[in-house]
């Protein structure tokens, strides 16, 4: 099971309403800071964007954090139009496992983003394919970089709206639950 305590949320400057509806939630002024507790806790107080964003707050964790966005991108790759972004969302899982390069990575993650841009100059794009090659570029930078995961992670749920966030936040919450890759 994964954890965090107040103290960890509150070292990284959370939002005012994210901050008070997590101390609400751990006790109000009676709270312990330094108490661990389930993140996945998180979700039924906060919600799913408050916990995507705590996921800063515990960097060892960062490799799951980029899995999670990569799982978050695939979601929605049925919608991606250019292989560029899902050779992006490919480039970032093998680099979650360790088996693909930071080089490797920054190509595929200019090469998402190209198509990204291609997708939204076209005419007659549709909004979800274009957001679905975001979410492969997002998903790629995530990989790249640590605190991306939750901007990956973000895009995708807007790519697919609310039944994808649905099954985003049940598949965060295996994850926090396990404590591992699931």
């Amino acid at each position: 099971m994964i954890t965090i305590s107040l103290n960890q949320i509150k070292a990284h400057n959370p939002c005012d309403d994210g901050w008070e509806t997590i101390l609400a939630a751990r006790g109000g002024d009676n709270a312990d800071y330094d108490e661990q507790f389930p993140l996945s806790s998180a979700l039924d107080s906060n919600g799913l964007d408050d916990v995507i964003w705590a996921l800063r707050c515990l960097p060892e964790h960062y490799n799951l954090w980029r899995k999670y966005a990569v799982w978050c991108a695939r979601q929605v790759e049925d919608l991606m139009k250019d292989e560029r972004s899902k050779d992006a969302v490919d480039v970032a899982w093998r680099y979650s496992e360790g088996q693909a390069t930071v080089d490797e990575l920054k190509a595929a993650w200019a090469a998402a983003g190209d198509a990204a841009a291609a997708g939204a100059a076209a005419a007659g794009a549709g909004a979800a394919a274009d957001a679905a090659d975001s979410a492969a570029w997002y998903a790629a930078s995530a990989a790249r970089a640590a605190g991306a995961a939750a901007a990956g992670a973000w895009y995708a749920a807007s790519a697919a709206r609310v039944a994808t966030r649905d099954a985003q936040a049940e598949k965060l919450r295996e994850i926090l639950d396990s404590g591992k890759w699931i």
